[in-house]
């Protein structure tokens, strides 16, 4: 009995080091600011914007939904929308990298101080390309803060 209790213990221990060891990119979209975690250390971080609260185009709210994520795919610096603009996408995304079917974190020219795009989160380029040259794996968690 005592051994399955010093095991039980051993592997929560194991378990709670690997939970550490682990990198997570947090978006804030109420600070419009994201934030990169290795190993529970804060290594990088920079303005952002998320997703507006209402769309134009779309009739809708473009809010970047929040919950936690793994990033599914890394593009490059040719990544383009395949969405937006309506109605054939287009629009440049360089270094997408994205965290789940419809939302992406991906570079862009214009971060402005509100949240604005149609729910990716937008960073600055040079962030965009630290992040995925040497932040992110597939797998990455990804937490979005709620609004």
């Amino acid at each position: 009995m005592k051994t399955i209790i010093v095991g039980a213990a051993l592997s929560c221990l194991l378990i709670s080091s690997a939970a550490l060891a682990q990198k997570v990119f947090v978006f804030n979209p109420r600070t419009l600011m994201w934030y990169a975690y290795d190993n529970g250390q804060l290594v990088n971080s920079g303005r952002a914007s998320g997703g507006a609260g209402y769309c134009k185009d779309i009739n809708r709210s473009c809010r970047t939904p929040s919950g936690t994520y793994a990033v599914r795919s890394i593009g490059g610096p040719g990544c383009k929308s395949t969405r937006y603009p309506l109605p054939n996408g287009g629009a440049p995304m360089g270094y997408c990298m994205h965290f789940s079917k419809f939302y992406a974190i991906h570079a862009s020219n214009s971060v402005p101080n509100y949240n604005a795009s149609h729910g990716c989160i937008r960073v600055q380029p040079a962030d965009a390309r630290w992040l995925s040259q040497n932040f992110m794996r597939i797998g990455t968690k990804v937490v979005v803060k709620p609004y």
